[in-house]
């Protein structure tokens, strides 16, 4: 057992650490619930720009219903708040149940997120193994950092945030269910495991990442074990394994029941740390987000695993997240540690401990699961070839040239997200942001809502000559401000997505039938996401890049650096209304329009 390699010191460590967190977790505030009828009206408030006067007040009718004093919704709300004050956080394990691990979707596209970051100076398999083993090596000393409470309580505005999804991050996998998946986490520090995965040629090796005394290996020590994996990989005619994570959940899941009664090892892929993927050179978004395809790399993946990391022979690497136990900002916090370890010069020396052979892992693969295996290769293409994207830099300006109009970058780029959609379509919709619940414990996210009624009264203005340059001025303001209102809503833990679901799962645990504002067409238009944002909270060039929620609706997330802005923008060829390049193109050039709308007031 790994406890027994951990010298004493390492132990008294451990023992801080839980202290260390039982305090911080003390200072965090627990998530409130909203007050019912804010909730409801700000929903109302909500649905203005995308309904109709006659549709909008029928749905009035049955807001107030759902709220009215002694109805439904008070009942509801009361068992919330009972909720609250029993439970770590009253929405938290509601939300990861209900939108992930419920979700039948494939992973692969649909759900993890991918992360594409700038080009290292290497263009061969020598390089590639030495920036891996750095890479390595800077992920184990984050790790280190979160094990012995040693990594700094993040903050906004002034308050701290929740920590507690840095340790999920290392150790924990989704695994796949007949009716909803799970996901198993062996993060305990004392007796952790102790190794990762490493993939090549659609082979999987297990790669123990600390000596017997409990101390992590050196690079050099990383890099002989990355040479033994290759020496080993040479062989391209193995199955693609991998790529049976990327089917249908539920189908997935089947076929994961007849993988384990080969009696494989698969726990090497739960219980590892994290998974490191070596790759040739292609496209460079669509590699880290799927891999390709059946010919290219998808094979080297395991969708489930919440760490990913890719590095390629020609100096691209990026990271392939799974969203049940990780965020995006405690995601960005680990790439910086690491971009900042990377910086460090290398440390390549000779290793003097023998190790042991990384222990390669086996399948049986019977004709059960070679069906499997075709089908999913099968789904996965068809998957691929359906997924449009559209990467871009916009150079013009960045979040300093906002910041100069005294508005908030994000809140500006949103309403050029609406304004560029608005003049592809010829209408707005329900669009999504994702705003950080941190300050809360056990906090996860909730939605910012878009369009408001003051960003749909800009759009329509802002191509109407008869319409001057100084209005346009004021309503863009307008627009900008109120989405930043919302934004400090949702950060507050004052947004009207989450407290909604939580209604109707609250009704649902209680045998309700669901109440009537839920299965009103009107909520049906509000949560169909045909925008789907983000934006990538780090200190580089990196672009992050999803799928699209609804088949007929784009996937935007934008990076916004000093003086320009990196943009990825996905869609689905099958719908023949939406267009990824068409939206880019707009959009790059929304944003130049607003630029020349405040050029000569700068």
């Amino acid at each position: 057992m790994l406890l027994e390699r951990i010298p004493p010191r390492i132990c008294s460590l451990f023992m801080l650490e839980a202290a260390l967190r039982k305090a911080h977790s003390s200072s965090v505030r627990p998530q409130p619930v909203p007050p019912l009828l804010q909730t409801l009206q700000r929903y109302l408030t909500a649905l203005e720009p995308l309904l109709p006067p006659e549709e909008l007040e029928h749905t009035r009718g049955i807001v107030q219903k759902f709220g009215c004093p002694g109805g439904l919704g008070e009942n509801l709300q009361r068992e919330l708040i009972k909720r609250a004050k029993h439970s770590h956080n009253w929405i938290s394990d509601w939300w990861v149940q209900w939108a992930y691990l419920e979700c039948r979707q494939p992973l692969a596209v649909h759900s993890n997120p991918a992360i594409s970051l700038p080009k290292r100076d290497f263009t061969d398999w020598r390089g590639q193994l030495v920036f891996a083993s750095k890479l390595i090596a800077g992920v184990l000393d984050f790790k280190a950092q979160v094990d012995s409470g040693r990594l700094g309580v993040e903050y906004i505005r002034g308050q701290p945030l929740c920590m507690e999804l840095f340790p999920q991050l290392f150790s924990s996998c989704r695994i796949p269910g007949p009716k909803h998946d799970h996901v198993i986490h062996y993060g305990r520090p004392r007796r952790g495991p102790a190794h990762i995965t490493v993939v090549r040629n659609y082979q999987f090796f297990q790669l123990d990442v600390y000596n017997s005394d409990g101390t992590p290996l050196t690079e050099s020590q990383i890099h002989a074990q990355l040479l033994r994996i290759r020496s080993q990989s040479w062989k391209t005619d193995k199955q693609p394994m991998g790529i049976l994570t990327s089917e249908h959940r539920h189908t997935w899941g089947q076929a994961y029941t007849r993988l384990l009664r080969g009696k494989p090892d698969l726990s090497v892929f739960s219980s590892n740390l994290m998974l490191v993927v070596g790759r040739y050179s292609s496209r460079m978004a669509a590699q880290i987000l799927h891999g390709g395809g059946t010919f290219s790399n998808s094979g080297n993946r395991w969708f489930d695993k919440t760490l990913q990391f890719v590095v390629g022979e020609d100096g691209s690497w990026g990271l392939l997240y799974e969203h049940a136990t990780a965020e995006g900002p405690p995601i960005a916090t680990l790439l910086d540690h690491v971009l900042d370890y990377c910086k460090k010069p290398d440390r390549m020396r000779a290793p003097l401990i023998p190790l042991p052979m990384p222990k390669k892992l086996y399948f049986y693969i019977n004709s059960e699961i070679k069906w499997d295996l075709e089908m999913a290769k099968q789904n996965l293409d068809i998957l691929i070839n359906d997924l449009d994207i559209k990467c871009f830099n916009f150079q013009r300006f960045g979040k300093d040239f906002v910041k100069q109009l005294k508005l908030s970058p994000n809140s500006f780029i949103q309403v050029a997200i609406q304004l560029a959609y608005y003049r592809v379509h010829s209408e707005v919709c329900a669009a999504c942001d994702i705003a950080s619940l941190r300050m809360f414990r056990g906090g996860r996210t909730d939605y910012i809502r878009s369009p408001t009624n003051q960003m749909l009264s800009f759009i329509r203005a802002f191509d109407d000559d008869a319409v001057s340059r100084e209005a346009k001025v004021q309503l863009l303001r307008e627009a900008v401000d109120a989405y930043s209102i919302l934004t400090k809503q949702s950060l507050m833990g004052q947004g009207i997505d989450r407290h909604l679901l939580g209604l109707k799962l609250q009704a649902i645990e209680e045998g309700l039938s669901v109440p009537r504002i839920f299965m009103d067409t009107a909520y049906g238009l509000a949560t169909h996401w045909k925008l789907r944002t983000g934006q990538v909270p780090a200190n580089t060039d990196s672009v992050m890049c999803f799928g699209p929620l609804v088949p007929d609706g784009y996937a935007v997330c934008y990076n916004p650096q000093q003086d320009h802005v990196h943009f990825s923008i996905t869609a689905f060829n099958c719908c023949e209304e939406t267009n990824a390049e068409k939206l880019a193109l707009t959009l790059e050039r929304s944003l130049h329009d607003l630029q020349e709308l405040f050029q000569p007031t700068v």
